[in-house]
């Protein structure tokens, strides 16, 4: 009758076998679980994910009919679906059937049927219910007998728990144990005893007692076991996955390795199934080593075993080492791990010479299907050199590339294509190699701008600024012209909007050659006006940029963002213009606002400061801007950044150049020396260094006083005026040092000031240098304007200094910096308004003189003939030899900055009642201009 009824089921079905293997199985053993099902049940309409119309075809079945059927399908997989889709206590009781079932007249083949029903249990997953076994679950749920008040268990709901919850189908190692026990006897051949094994002992592995916990293999081992899996269903004919193709054997395969927790035996499962095992091994061992010594080749049975047992053995070390155990308990485990070593030491010598050629075909298929632990077999696929660039290897690669959308696999891929192309110069090798370039670069574009720095970081570790252009012939291919292509539609294009894709752009470059790509923006920030700062922002974007290279010199790693200005700029600046984006761009690098630094203030004072702080260098103007630049750039820590930067030797050297220009109209003119007007720069240099230089800036105070006291000393041999731009770093360590006849001009407080007697300051000099401190800064000129000693109630006394002070301004003014001039300027309008100078003046150049009154504009018209008296003794016979042509365009330089600033002043502006006078004023200082000029 059942014959017949899966005839016409058959017969009715329209689906495939497959489909029809499941309806059946489904229907039998819902007639046996329901032998009197409600009208509803017996009206099951054909749906694609329900069962047939069966209405009462089939009679009355047992379970042998059950348990037949699925022996002569084949289906134990199917079996166990459908086993493990019923309420836990009829679950129980149907494998417990089963149980009953093998053990009565065993057979072989019943034998075979426990052992893969036992093995399906172990490889179950949740969520590998299909409609069919959704169905049936449901169908018995729902009209199924009631769990008995005892087995206090709540059915409707299957739980999907971690790993360490309890387990779904409880009491379930019980019975398999038991039905292992009754069958034992009829357990003959060498391979279904091995398979016996192997099922215990995989069991006894999943319980919780044995083990800190079931952490996955390392990938390399876990790739090995399935590939020697795989190869040994290949080679077994008798293996229902023989006939499988590679994907569904690898799928299979990787099923048996990640055996869940479902079947988790409890502790006294457990060591009732150690006990189970240490038996068997005491009567099957000696025959089974025998067997598997001799044999030649390794079946999947066996095999398994010995994997099995080596884990178990682990696992019993731990539980010996942390388990609260009883006398029998630990006299089981003692016994069982000596019969484990035993039965391993002759046997598992056979395992090397597993087939592990499947291995990368393996990984490949594993990639493919996406199955778990694929990320993993990703990065052992990325990294695998002895796989790489096999047709297989190459299409896996380009059909896969989003798995491969990560830093990490990126940069394993590209180690693996460098060391390809390295080795590889063949036409077929290039043809690979741009294929995998393509799919490498597909896969980093699409990663976050983070990750891609990441990703050049890594270029940059591994193969320094070239990048992979070094070692990969095909990205030095065409790279250049599409650099040039790629920068030219960024300059074209400068936009905030346009910044996102610019640096999108930019990235692809950065990655294949990150030299080759700063060293061009960085050119064209420089020559394209105003691209300046849309470039910087662009390279501020890859943060990797600011990495230390160390192959030249390992002691003293350089910035590759500043090798690449070093080369590709520094030292081809032609114009005024480039030396200022120059200038711009690094402000900009070092201080990018959100962004992180390129470049640190330190890096820049190394390589653009320090090698050139020489008066003959064609550099010194500039790095003198740049210093200048980077002293405004603040400290981002507690110590600040020009303790690096030799702080000590910095300043001796910019004093050393303030002291050259003592003698700068006097040098060779073929000599290259900054201008004067670079001098000013160097004293708000020195002075910006004096306040930042302090004590911190040396590990001890004993070492700061000796610093100080060498470069006191250093600075001694320089000219004296150099010396007191430093007392705001001296503080009260030394004195101000001035000319002896210094004192004879001024009060001067012996406790900060004292006297040298330099050769060159003799008699009658101390008002010259009463105004070369004047030129310093203007707080000494404040203070040299206190303390001057001049009686304003003596003419004669005043007359003196007068003449004095006329023949000090001539001598002073032409070595004077713009600075220092306009400094200096001021001096005589405040000693003319306390009386002390006197200018006598007499209106020049008219014949008839209107009724004016010009007494407002008296210090504009005495400043004005100082400085006219001023130049009638320069360009007298007395300083005819004294001054070379050069100097003279600087005098008139600074004469006409002063005229420029009388006209500016608020006494040449007078109310509208003054016009007269004011425009009689400004026609007498024009008379002195040309009479300036006129000499």
């Amino acid at each position: 009758p059942i014959t017949d009824a899966l005839r016409e089921i058959g017969e009715r079905c329209p689906s495939p076998l497959g489909l029809w293997k499941k309806e059946a199985v489904a229907i039998v053993w819902a007639k046996i679980l329901l032998p009197a099902p409600p009208a509803a049940a017996l009206e099951w309409g054909w749906k694609e994910d329900g069962f047939f119309s069966v209405g009462a075809m089939i009679p009355d079945v047992n379970h042998t009919a059950l348990f037949e059927l699925v022996k002569a399908l084949g289906a134990p997989r199917l079996f166990v679906r459908l086993l493990l889709a019923l309420p836990p206590a009829v679950c129980r009781g149907q494998l417990e059937s089963l149980v009953e079932y093998v053990s009565s007249e065993t057979s072989p083949s019943d034998v075979r049927f426990f052992l893969d029903v036992w093995w399906e249990v172990m490889k179950h997953r949740e969520g590998e219910e299909d409609a069919t076994v959704s169905a049936f679950g449901a169908l018995i749920q729902q009209h199924g007998a009631e769990p008995s008040p005892e087995d206090g268990l709540q059915p409707p709901k299957r739980f999907k728990g971690d790993p360490g919850s309890a387990p779904a189908a409880p009491g379930l190692p019980a019975v398999l144990l038991e039905g292992l026990k009754q069958i034992r006897g009829s357990v003959a051949q060498p391979r279904l005893r091995c398979y016996a094994l192997a099922n215990l002992a995989e069991l006894l592995c999943l319980s919780a007692g044995l083990g800190p916990g079931h952490s996955p293999l390392p990938i390399t081992e876990h790739l090995a076991k399935l590939s020697a899996t795989v190869s040994l269903w290949g080679s077994d004919s008798d293996s229902q996955c023989h006939p499988c193709g590679l994907a569904e054997r690898v799928r299979e395969a990787e099923r048996s390795l990640s055996l869940l927790s479902l079947t988790r035996p409890s502790r006294e499962e457990l060591f009732g199934g150690l006990d189970l095992l240490c038996s068997l091994l005491q009567a099957w061992g000696e025959e089974l080593q025998d067997t598997l010594r001799g044999s030649e080749e390794l079946c999947l049975e066996s095999y398994r075993l010995l994997d099995a047992l080596s884990t178990l053995g682990k696992s019993l070390d731990f539980l010996l080492e942390t388990g609260d155990l009883g006398e029998g308990e630990t006299r089981v485990v003692l016994e069982l791990t000596q019969l484990t070593k035993d039965f391993l030491r002759d046997t598992s010598a056979v395992l090397k010479d597993l087939d592990t050629s499947l291995v990368s075909s393996v990984a490949m298929a594993i990639i493919a299907q996406r199955l778990d632990r694929h990320a993993d077999t990703c990065s052992v696929f990325a990294s695998e050199k002895s796989w790489a660039f096999s047709k297989a290897w190459v299409e896996c690669l380009v059909q896969n590339k989003a798995l491969f959308q990560s830093p990490e696999l990126v940069l394993q891929l590209l180690e693996t294509l460098v060391s390809f192309a390295t080795s590889h110069h063949d036409k077929e090798a290039r043809e690979l190699q741009v294929q995998v370039t393509q799919a490498i670069v597909e896969c980093y574009t699409e990663l976050s701008l983070s990750d891609k720095n990441k990703v050049i970081s890594g270029v940059l570790a591994s193969w320094g600024g070239p990048g992979l252009s070094q070692n990969v012939q095909v990205v030095r291919e065409g790279f250049q012209e599409d650099l040039n292509v790629t920068l030219n539609q960024i300059t074209k294009s400068v936009s905030d909007e346009g910044l996102s894709r610019a640096v999108a752009s930019m990235a692809r470059l950065m990655l294949l050659s990150p030299e080759a790509t700063v060293k061009q923006v960085c050119h064209l920030a420089v020559v394209n006006l105003g691209a300046h700062q849309f470039l910087a922002q662009i390279l501020c974007s890859f943060p990797a940029l600011n990495f230390l290279e160390s192959h030249e010199d390992p002691g003293r790693p350089r910035n590759l963002v500043v090798r690449c200005l070093e080369e590709a700029v520094w030292g081809k600046l032609s114009t005024a213009r480039e030396e200022e984006q120059f200038l711009q761009f690094l402000a900009l690098l070092m201080q990018p606002g959100s962004a992180t630094p390129l470049v640190s203030p330190a890096e820049v004072t190394k390589a653009f400061v320090l090698p050139y702080l020489k008066s003959d260098s064609p550099e010194i103007e500039l790095s003198l801007q740049i210093l200048s630049k980077v002293l405004g750039v603040p400290s981002c820590s507690e110590e600040h950044w020009i303790k690096s930067c030799h702080p000590f030797p910095l300043l001796l050297s910019l004093c050393k150049l303030l002291d050259g220009y003592t003698k700068y109209w006097h040098q060779p003119r073929e000599q290259l020396f900054p201008s004067l007007e670079t001098k000013d720069l160097i004293g708000d240099i020195l002075c910006q260094l004096c306040e930042l230089v302090g004590p911190e800036a040396v590990p001890s105070s004993e070492l700061w006083v000796q610093s100080l006291a060498w470069l006191h000393r250093k600075v001694a041999s320089l000219d004296w005026t150099v010396g007191l731009r430093l007392k705001r770093l001296y503080g009260d360590h030394f004195k101000n040092e001035v000319p002896a006849t210094l004192f004879e001009v001024c009060r001067l407080p012996e406790d900060e000031w004292t006297s040298q007697p330099w050769p060159a300051y003799g008699p009658g000099s101390g008002l010259l240098a009463w105004m070369e401190c004047c030129c310093v800064s203007p707080a000494l000129r404040d203070t040299m304007l206190a303390l001057l000693a001049v009686n304003a109630d003596s003419p004669e006394e005043v007359n003196l200094f007068s003449k004095g002070f006329l023949v000090a301004l001539v001598q002073v003014l032409p070595w004077c910096s713009p600075g220092e001039w306009k400094r200096l300027s001021a001096v005589p309008e405040q000693l003319l308004r306390r009386q002390v100078l006197h200018v006598p003046y007499t209106l020049e150049y008219v014949q008839h003189l209107p009724l004016l009154d010009l007494r407002p504009f008296a210090c504009p018209l005495q400043l004005s003939v100082l400085l006219l008296r001023a130049f009638q003794l320069l360009c007298g016979s007395s300083c005819s030899a004294w001054l070379p042509p050069e100097a003279w365009p600087h005098a008139a330089r600074l004469y006409c900055a002063s005229l420029a600033e009388l006209l500016a002043s608020p006494a040449a502006s007078p109310p509208q009642s003054r016009a007269q006078e004011a425009s009689f004023v400004c026609l007498q200082l024009f008379c002195h201009l040309l009479h300036v000029a006129a000499m």
